[in-house]
């Protein structure tokens, strides 16, 4: 999926309550979540069964990278089940709805979040300490915890995040996934396997995505056989955000980061979740299924553009290619969504064209929506009158976090148009 996806604004239902939240919590986060409207328009889609919310930003940072919406901010997981959606996004965290009270779940508080995160750090002086226990009364909050931490070089914040994932679901492999650099650049990422079959991953990235800041954000995502996930994130600052670099590397190593992400403690906090029976009948998702849509969106490309790059999400909804002309890279993106029918009014207001059958389409030209200089995004937006919607977005720049590396993207406005009414699609 592209890394935003329009949702609805009402919240008259159970299945946009979360989005609805999440939004909220990434507006307070700061600039790099805040998307243009616009552009979680044409970007992609609102609802369905198979669509989650993911921010591929919130793959680099785990779980605590939603989490910490300014020091003392709240993770909002989509426990209570959430249609569509990414980011970053993320991507990391269960869908699965859980109860809201256990009455056997043990009592884990937040100054017990923040106790132990201290006791596993190594020696130094902590400040600024903020957390939020298991609380079975808010499901849509998580335990997390974020600490100050001076190893004597320098302050730096520190936090960690847990929750459960279904084992072998999507939810898991993409917590240990590394990002795809088209929309999360980032130094390097390396995934291990521990001894006891858990799954880490380590990424050293930034905390925003075009360097505008030289804030240095390293995390590690850990995934056991159980399904226990843990996010741990550093960052070179004692803020996520607004604060000075204060040292040139976050305070742990990567050994370290593995280390804390796999202490058995945390283990014990998610055990102490509520758990929904109901998650063991979700069967794991199949890999490659953007194979499909990915094949048929090369197909459809016009002649004399190479094809230099792809990739796709977990569902058979989304995917990408970067196509190049010799005039410069341009990423081009899809969605191709059934039943969004009950969003038509949302997408497709003034200016929109209603063809002979009956199809919606709407044209659009904007600005690049996660900032890279000088970057445009042009989009055709189409829906069926059965609520097939499919909609195509192309840049002028290889990645939506680069600068623009021609004037205009690739494809004419006519060719991309093209594309989202080819009847492949409903193949």
């Amino acid at each position: 999926m592209p890394v935003e996806r329009q949702y609805s604004d009402s919240d008259s239902s159970n299945d946009q309550a979360f989005e609805v939240r999440l939004s909220a919590a990434l507006h307070d986060a700061g600039d790099t979540f805040d998307a243009d409207r616009g552009a979680l328009v044409a970007g992609g889609a609102a609802r369905g069964r198979r669509l989650r919310l993911r921010r591929r930003t919130t793959v680099l940072g785990g779980a605590a990278g939603v989490a910490l919406a300014g020091v003392g901010g709240a993770l909002l997981v989509p426990w209570s089940g959430s249609p569509s959606g990414q980011p970053r996004p993320p991507s990391s965290v269960s869908t699965t709805p859980r109860p809201t009270s256990s009455p056997t779940a043990r009592a884990v508080t937040s100054d017990d979040m923040i106790s132990m995160l201290e006791k596993l750090l190594p020696e130094g002086e902590f400040g600024k300490a903020v957390g939020q226990g298991v609380d079975p009364s808010q499901p849509l909050v998580a335990p997390y915890a974020q600490v100050v931490f001076d190893d004597g070089h320098g302050p730096g914040a520190v936090s960690v995040a847990v929750n459960r994932v279904l084992p072998g679901g999507s939810d898991a492999r993409q917590a240990v996934r590394c990002p795809d650099k088209v929309y999360t650049p980032y130094g390097s990422c390396r995934t291990s396997h521990l001894p006891d079959a858990s799954v880490v991953t380590v990424v050293k990235g930034y905390e925003y995505p075009d360097r505008r800041v030289d804030t240095k954000l390293w995390t590690a995502n850990l995934v056991t056989p159980d399904g226990h996930h843990v996010s741990v994130s550093e960052w070179n600052a004692a803020a996520e955000k607004g604060a000075p670099v204060s040292r040139d590397e976050p305070p742990l190593s990567a050994g370290q980061l593995t280390k804390l992400a796999a202490a058995q403690e945390w283990r014990g906090v998610v055990d102490a979740i509520p758990e929904d029976p109901r998650q063991t009948q979700e069967p794991p998702a199949a890999e490659g299924d953007g194979r499909a849509i990915r094949q048929t969106l090369a197909s459809l490309v016009p002649k004399g553009l190479k094809v230099v790059a792809h990739g796709s999400d977990d569902d058979d909804q989304f995917t990408y290619v970067v196509v190049d002309d010799g005039k410069g890279r341009s990423l081009v993106q899809i969605n191709v969504q059934p039943d969004m029918s009950d969003v038509a009014g949302q997408l497709f207001g003034a200016g929109s064209e209603t063809l002979a059958d009956g199809t919606l389409v709407a044209e659009r030209k904007q600005p690049g929506e996660k900032g890279g200089a000088g970057v445009v995004m042009w989009t055709v937006d189409t829906l069926r009158t059965d609520g097939f919607r499919v909609v195509v977005s192309a840049f002028n720049s290889g990645s939506q976090q680069t600068a623009a590396t021609r004037t205009a993207p690739a494809l004419t406005m006519k060719q991309l148009r093209a594309i989202a009414l080819s009847p492949k699609w409903r193949s």
